[in-house]
């Protein structure tokens, strides 16, 4: 499992995503609405001093969770939003210096509105990395829109969602997913697309390992849905922009010419041959 990164405007169904995602599995979930006065400890917990006992206890935060929704992250603040870095990476929290583990399975869905709206703060290049994957939600096509209207003419189709599945079972799913087979040559076509983005003359940072084993491991995934023991090329062109093009940083010449990490990104997919 892996980190995702909503980004779009408001009121495209990022939040609502979430929560269904949690009820389908049947897993705790908690939502934590980042807001420019929010503490890191109010994400990871605080020690409380217990006067009459003489002791402190812990009160675990919000993180604690196996679902955690971070609505709006980039509306807290750098030092808040650090507090996360070592959930995401090593699934526990240091607090007081003592080292908490989270529950698994443990999986941050964060959202984020385009960073040049008011009173935000873009994402630090570390912990953009450490989401696996960034995904636009985009404007629904018009029969899709109506029919959102309609469905929620007496009440929210949410509130009779029921679970599908044990969530609990995403831990054995993860590892079945793990045995799907990446070709050689299909790890070398990897290695050349995140080789290609750290010399690219329009970035000033190309991915990382991390984002190389991003594309590894949601390739193995995209298989496993699409009913298929091992990945194709196309398994990987299609999941590079996903999982890559959030790890890059352009240099501001390249912006001023109007360019993106996500167009920098699909002209490397397709200068970058695959060798059989």
């Amino acid at each position: 499992m892996g980190h995702v990164l909503l980004e779009d405007v408001p009121g495209t169904g990022k939040t609502m995503l979430a929560r269904s995602m949690a009820l389908s599995m049947g897993i705790d979930f908690k939502r934590l609405q980042c807001t420019p006065d929010l503490l890191p400890t109010d994400i990871t917990g605080v020690s409380v001093f217990l006067q009459h006992e003489s002791r402190f206890e812990f009160r675990p935060g919000p993180v604690f969770v196996n679902i955690l929704l971070t609505d709006e992250i980039n509306r807290a603040t750098p030092r808040t939003q650090s507090a996360l870095l070592e959930a995401m990476q090593e699934q526990q929290v240091t607090i007081d210096g003592t080292a908490r583990a989270l529950p698994h399975p443990f999986l941050v869905l964060a959202t984020q509105n385009p960073v040049e709206y008011e009173g935000t703060f873009p994402l630090p290049e570390a912990q953009l990395d450490r989401f696996l994957m960034r995904l636009q939600m985009g404007y629904p096509a018009l029969d899709d829109e109506r029919h959102i209207i309609k469905s929620q003419r007496h009440a929210h189709p949410i509130d009779s969602l029921s679970q599908v599945v044990d969530g609990r079972e995403l831990l054995t799913l993860g590892q079945q997913v793990a045995d799907v087979h990446v070709d050689e040559s299909l790890e070398g076509y990897i290695l050349n697309l995140v080789k290609a983005t750290r010399a690219h003359p329009d970035l000033a940072l190309g991915a990382s390992p991390r984002g190389s084993l991003a594309l590894y491991k949601t390739s193995q995934a995209w298989a496993a849905l699409h009913q298929r023991d091992y990945v194709i090329p196309d398994d990987l062109k299609k999941l590079a922009p996903l999982t890559l093009a959030h790890r890059l940083i352009l240099k501001p010449e390249s912006q001023l010419r109007g360019r993106t990490t996500l167009s920098v990104l699909n002209t490397i997919i397709e200068q970058t041959n695959l060798t059989l």
